[in-house]
């Protein structure tokens, strides 16, 4: 499998793309949104390498030149925009390389490209300055931003892009995908296409990590027994949650998927659609403690808590407050 036919679901977009090559109608501009893992990049690569490509097909031939050039990332015309601070994307850096490189001509190809990852993390002077190029792009131009937030930049840079939306792909896709590319055992790929929840690269990131496991173990084991934790115990496992801020998001998600399996087992006493089934005694155990009314607000303290962290509130009094939810439902 090469080109478009490699990406797993978005099928929309690629038709989309594929008609403006076909048509010849590429926009100068395009905004690729999708949260981390979604594939922005992967579809803006291949979108990149076709219009380069010297079979002028609606897919990237994998053989000519500029092709291999592109595969290896060393193609003069398609340019990865980068930026030194993890967060911020400055005007010089975007000046530097894309308003000052954009007048040259391309090397050698149709056109030129320019690829901004992370794209909500650029400043409001880098975000105007760009504008300039966006509203009055020389014709061989084209600029691809890439977006987990596409609400973080101006409706002005937004509203002058061909706005494409990478949406979560469906749970079964990403089951097949782990099967049959990652040999991944069934049971196991249904798990982790439930805990990726659409995301082909969290897919592929759980299905790969042996630490994986283990966070999904310990969550497990804090889900199940929250109800019964002195408190004493829910400070310790505070304290070993600050060791994990890194994974803290893995650890809502699982958190969210059990209570959820609670709720859904209370509701219909159906084994078959829990993404846990390896757990029914402790869901079953919770499902009879709780009321529906308490699983509800113990999975809204969960979203409260990734919101708070998200928000930079303190960590120590977020996790508090969502655990004693737990327990006290």
């Amino acid at each position: 499998m090469q080109g478009f036919q490699k990406v797993v679901g978005h099928q929309e977009i690629i038709t989309h793309l594929q008609n403006a090559i076909s048509m010849n109608k590429v926009s100068h501009a395009y905004l690729f949104g999708g949260e981390s893992g979604s594939g922005k990049k992967m579809m803006a690569s291949l979108f990149a390498m076709t219009l380069q490509c010297e079979k002028h097909g609606v897919e990237p031939c994998m053989e000519c030149p500029s092709c291999k050039k592109a595969q290896s990332q060393n193609h003069p015309d398609i340019i990865y925009v980068k930026h030194e601070k993890p967060n911020t994307i400055s005007i010089d850096e975007i000046r530097e390389q894309l308003i000052n490189d954009v007048m040259i001509k391309p090397y050698s190809s149709p056109y030129k490209i320019y690829i901004i990852d992370e794209a909500q993390k650029l400043t409001l002077q880098a975000q105007n300055a760009l504008l300039k190029t966006i509203e009055e792009p020389p014709a061989y131009a084209v600029v691809m931003l890439l977006a987990d937030n596409p609400d973080a930049l101006l409706p002005t840079i937004s509203s002058r892009c061909v706005q494409l939306n990478l949406k979560p792909v469906g749970d079964q896709l990403v089951k097949d995908y782990l099967m049959n590319e990652m040999h991944v055992p069934d049971y196991q790929a249904e798990v982790d296409a439930s805990l990726a929840q659409g995301n082909i690269g969290k897919a592929e990131r759980i299905a790969r990590s042996p630490e994986y496991e283990e966070t999904l173990e310990s969550a497990l084991r804090m889900a199940k027994y929250a109800d019964s934790m002195p408190l004493y115990e829910i400070v310790e496992t505070i304290k070993k949650l600050t060791a994990e801020k890194d994974n803290i998001d893995d650890y809502f998600d699982i958190f969210s998927l059990w209570f959820r399996d609670v709720l859904l087992f209370k509701a219909t006493k159906e084994v078959d659609s829990l993404v846990f089934k390896q757990e029914l005694n402790g869901i079953r155990e919770r499902a009879n403690k709780s009321s529906y009314e308490g699983l509800e607000k113990i999975i809204e303290a969960i979203q409260k808590a990734r919101a708070r962290l998200n928000a930079n509130v303190n960590f120590d009094l977020t996790m508090e407050l969502m655990f004693l939810t737990m327990k006290e439902n």
